[in-house]
């Protein structure tokens, strides 16, 4: 049975690399039935894309999320680094997708300030090639690191996560999530936004933060490369999903999606419905 979300947000699925867990997310979206969706950035990785990969189950989920706008389940795509090719079109829609770089969610008298985050990122702005050249590395990371789960998985025993291991034990990394983390809360205080929610760092997170001008809620809703995670709101209630909590139910459940358009039909079908 299918749980009732008002609103789920997720990011950085990563869509067209190998890090990418896009079976285990369509497992989780079979899983809801949300009013509303909302992908907060790097959905599709373009800076790292090739038609060489682009699986089946990555088309899948692309294919279950547009037909659920068929339903009339309004989706709004916010635009990241990754996918920031999509910017260039700045707001616009085709059908129920929206199409923006920054959305504002209204919850009775709530309001919640929404973005990918690559703005706060000084690599990103100012080092743009040596950013692509890091999510090349990372890529290679997560695929060598699938290769020692398997071994690990095979000896039964617990799978590992080397960028989490690197990203946890460097202070630096740690620093940069802190300082993330503390911007975008300073900037919702001062625009006087009860809610703050971005992607981008991949580190799911919920958390009140105060400061001399006030106090807000930090959000983020990780990513589906290694958290497996996102955001929902329900009975007036905001709460983080970790998909391994649920992975064999949601598994055991996953029904393959039909698909009947290669990848150069399914751009030319979504461009042609704008």
């Amino acid at each position: 049975m299918r749980r009732n979300l008002d609103v789920v947000i997720l990011s950085d699925f990563h869509l067209g690399t190998h890090g990418c867990k896009a079976q285990e997310l369509l497992a989780y979206l079979q899983s809801i039935n949300p009013r509303k969706i909302i992908l907060n950035g790097d959905i599709i990785d373009i800076w790292n894309f090739k038609k060489s990969y682009f699986p089946e189950s990555h088309l899948q989920v692309i294919s279950y999320l547009l037909n659920l706008s068929e339903q009339g389940i309004p989706i709004i795509y916010i635009t990241g680094n990754h996918d920031e090719l999509l910017r260039k079109f700045k707001t616009m829609s085709f059908g129920h997708v929206l199409l923006t770089d920054k959305y504002m969610l209204k919850q009775a008298d709530k309001i919640a300030w929404i973005f990918h985050g690559d703005v706060f990122d000084a690599s990103i702005q100012h080092s743009k090639w040596v950013a692509k050249l890091g999510g090349w590395g990372y890529d290679r990371l997560i695929q060598i690191n699938h290769i020692i789960n398997l071994g690990l998985e095979f000896l039964g025993k617990e799978k590992y996560s080397l960028s989490k291991k690197i990203k946890n034990s460097v202070k630096k990394a740690v620093k940069h999530i802190n300082d993330f983390e503390q911007t975008a809360a300073e900037l919702a205080i001062e625009n006087q936004y009860d809610y703050v929610i971005c992607g981008h760092i991949h580190q799911p997170q919920l958390r009140k933060v105060k400061t001399e001008k006030g106090s807000c809620i930090y959000m983020n809703s990780g990513d589906w490369i290694e958290n497996l995670s996102a955001l929902e709101f329900h009975n007036n209630q905001w709460t983080i999903f970790y998909f391994e909590d649920h992975k064999k139910e949601l598994m055991q459940n996953l029904e393959e999606v039909e698909f009947n358009y290669s990848l150069d039909e399914l751009i030319i079908s979504i461009l042609d419905n704008n």
